[in-house]
């Protein structure tokens, strides 16, 4: 399969273009269209060698509560031998463009376009660019939450290109699921999966759950509802949804509509400290 995944290119828009854009952060969710990925809000990061990052979601009181989400670009010859400085930190790399050489446990594996690793945390790993182009790929980050009489999860080197999408009940396949971990399986307490809606595939009801959203669109456009809003959606866009923010959404096509979905997963609800009420 050949997944045409989009992948920022930095720059700057020149002084004549209009400010105006799509750009929306409310009480319950933030879209960041394409169009905000310019090199004015790239960061670096310790550790990484010739490589940026665009930071998309981080934790916020009230807002996000357990995850982050970076846009990588790495250069050829870049990367890094200690790339995360938490110890309780687990991973989700997925490329959209180029090749990574990600070493983990001490064995390479070579992710391009469409390459999906998971990361335990407390493992070890080092990630770099032995290519002669950028590599463009999401680095998703959770600190783990153990669960009593439950072992950490194992790590999973796989692809968008080999994993079979699971069609949603009654839908005819216009909406289906790529998931990498098995949905079952209680060690994991996040999911990174990617979301597939063919042209006149919707999601007929308003979800409202408990698990907040990181949704970068990888291809094709659509108008999603979130909260009381419809807004116009498309490859390059960010969408970060709170906990129970209503959503829904109509993909009108004319090709498919598909986004790389963070999810929290298979934990209690905290009852102190940070999100809880407890002390």
């Amino acid at each position: 399969m050949t997944a045409p995944y989009f992948a920022p290119t930095g720059g700057l828009p020149p002084q004549t273009a209009l400010m105006t854009g799509r750009a929306i952060f409310t009480e319950a969710y933030c879209v960041i269209p394409k169009g905000c990925f310019s090199d004015i809000v790239t960061s670096y990061l310790p550790g990484w060698s010739e490589t940026r990052m665009w930071l998309i979601a981080r934790p916020m009181t009230g807002f996000s509560e357990t995850f982050s989400q970076y846009v990588m670009e790495v250069a050829p010859g870049g990367g890094s031998d200690a790339p995360d400085n938490e110890p309780g930190a687990q991973s989700v790399i997925f490329v959209t463009k180029g090749t990574a050489t990600l070493s983990l446990d001490g064995q390479d594996h070579v992710l391009d376009d469409g390459g999906y690793a998971y990361i335990p945390p407390g493992r070890a790993w080092r990630l770099w660019n032995r290519s002669g182009a950028p590599v463009h790929f999401h680095w998703v980050r959770k600190l783990y939450e153990p669960a009593e009489g439950i072992a950490t999860p194992d790590p999973i080197v796989s692809s968008d290109r080999t994993v079979t999408p699971i069609a949603m009940p009654d839908t005819d396949g216009r909406w289906a699921t790529t998931r990498f971990a098995d949905p079952s399986d209680l060690r994991h307490d996040m999911h990174v999966n990617i979301v597939t809606f063919q042209p006149g595939g919707l999601i007929p009801f308003e979800e409202t759950h408990v698990m907040e959203h990181g949704l970068y669109v990888l291809e094709g456009k659509a108008v999603y509802k979130l909260n009381r809003d419809w807004v116009e959606i498309e490859a390059g866009d960010f969408m970060w949804l709170r906990a129970y923010c209503p959503q829904a959404c109509y993909a009108a096509g004319p090709g498919p509509f598909r986004y790389l979905l963070y999810k929290d997963v298979n934990r209690h609800a905290k009852l102190r400290g940070p999100g809880g009420f407890g002390r």
